[in-house]
C-alpha cells in the first residue's frame, strides 16, 4: 500500500505542474482583461499610464512563463498569492469556502452511494421485473438531466410550491448566527439534488455487478446449501458485485466537482463555486491556478482511494502490482 501511495505521489507532481501551467496558458489566451476587470467602471476613464501601472502592480505585465514560475515558486513556499477579484489572500479565500463545498459534496456522495446501492440491489434481484424496469428507466432519465435543471426543479417544487424547504443560502435571511440546525435544513435540497445527479451510475453499476454475481458458482453454491435468499443476496452477491463499483468512486470525482459547482450556484451555497466563476471571468491568475490545482488533487485522491478500496475488498488484487 505504501508503495502505491508513493508512486501516485510522485506521479502527481508533473501532473500538477502541467495543470497549473495550462491554467496560465489558457488565461493568457482569454479575451478577458484582468486589469479592466479589476478596475471596473473606473477603468473606462483611467489613463493608459494608470492602467499600465495597475498592470504592473497586479503582475500581469510579465511574460506567461515568468508569471507562472513566480506563482509556482511562491506556492511551494506556502504563499498562494492574492486574489485581485476577491481582494484577499487566495489561501484565505479558499479556506473560508472549501469547508462548505466539502460538506455538500461529501453528504451528496454518501447519499448517492447508499441509495444507488439499495436501488441497484432491488433491480438485480429479478432482472426484467417491474422493479428492475422502473429503477433502470429512472436511472437513464436522471443520467440525462443536468444538475442545474434538477436544482431549479427542486427549488420550484419544494421551496416555492410546497414551502417545506428553503430555496438557498446557508441560514435563514433573518438570522445573524450560523447554527447546525439551519445549516442542516438548508443543506437538504442542494445535497439531495447533487446526490440525485450522481445516482444513476451507482444504480446501474450495482445492478450489473450484483446481477452478474448472482450467476456465479459461489452464489449458486450458497443457494444450494439452503441459505436464505436475503443472506445470499447481501452477504454473497452484493459483496462480489460491489467490487466494480469501487472503481467508480474515483471516476465520479470530476463529475462530482462539476456538479457541486452548478448546484452551489443554483442554491447560493457559500462554497467555492462563486469564487471559481469570478476567477475564470476576471482572469484571476493566482486564484484560478489554486482552485484548478485543488480540483486536480481531489481527482488524484479519488483515483487513489478507488484503488485502495478495491485492493482492500479483494485480496487477490495486490497494491504493489
Amino acid at each position: 500500500m505504501a508503495r502505491l501511495v508513493g508512486r501516485r505521489a510522485v506521479f502527481a507532481v508533473p501532473v500538477l505542474i502541467a495543470v497549473t501551467f495550462g491554467v496560465f496558458a489558457v488565461a493568457e489566451a482569454s479575451p478577458f482583461d484582468p486589469v479592466k476587470a479589476y478596475a471596473g467602471t473606473a477603468g473606462l476613464t483611467a489613463s493608459q499610464e494608470n492602467l499600465d501601472q495597475l498592470r504592473a502592480n497586479l503582475g500581469v505585465d510579465k511574460p506567461l512563463v515568468a508569471r507562472w514560475w513566480d506563482w509556482l515558486t511562491a506556492a511551494l513556499r506556502g504563499d498562494l498569492g492574492d486574489s485581485h477579484t476577491l481582494r484577499q489572500p487566495v489561501a484565505d479565500a479558499i479556506g473560508e469556502r472549501i469547508g462548505w463545498s466539502v460538506l455538500l459534496a461529501a453528504t451528496a456522495f454518501v447519499l448517492a452511494i447508499l441509495l444507488g446501492s439499495a436501488l441497484g440491489v432491488l433491480a438485480a434481484r429479478r432482472p426484467g421485473g417491474w422493479i428492475d424496469r422502473c429503477v433502470t428507466s429512472l436511472a437513464y432519465t436522471l443520467e440525462a438531466a443536468p444538475p442545474f435543471w434538477l436544482g431549479l426543479l427542486a427549488v420550484w417544487f419544494f421551496a416555492l410550491k410546497l414551502g417545506v424547504l428553503p430555496a438557498g443560502g446557508l441560514t435563514d435571511t433573518s438570522s445573524t448566527v450560523v447554527t447546525a440546525g439551519q445549516v442542516t435544513n438548508h443543506l437538504v435540497l442542494p445535497a439531495a439534488v447533487l446526490a440525485v445527479s450522481q445516482l444513476p451510475w451507482f444504480v446501474l453499476y450495482v445492478r450489473q455487478g450484483v446481477g452478474d454475481a448472482l450467476g456465479d458458482d459461489p452464489v449458486r453454491g450458497a443457494r444450494a446449501r439452503g441459505l436464505a435468499e436475503r443472506t445470499v443476496l447481501l452477504k454473497h452477491a452484493f459483496r462480489s458485485g460491489m467490487l466494480p463499483v469501487l472503481t467508480l468512486v474515483g471516476s465520479r470525482v470530476p463529475e462530482l466537482i462539476t456538479g457541486a459547482l452548478l448546484v452551489e450556484t443554483v442554491f447560493s451555497w457559500p462554497g467555492i463555486a462563486a469564487a471559481t466563476v469570478q476567477a475564470a471571468t476576471s482572469v484571476d491568475f493566482p486564484l484560478l491556478a489554486a482552485l484548478t490545482a485543488l480540483a486536480t488533487v481531489a481527482v488524484l485522491l479519488g483515483n487513489l482511494l478507488a484503488d485502495l478500496l478495491y485492493g482492500l475488498a479483494d485480496p487477490r488484487v495486490g497494491f504493489d502490482g
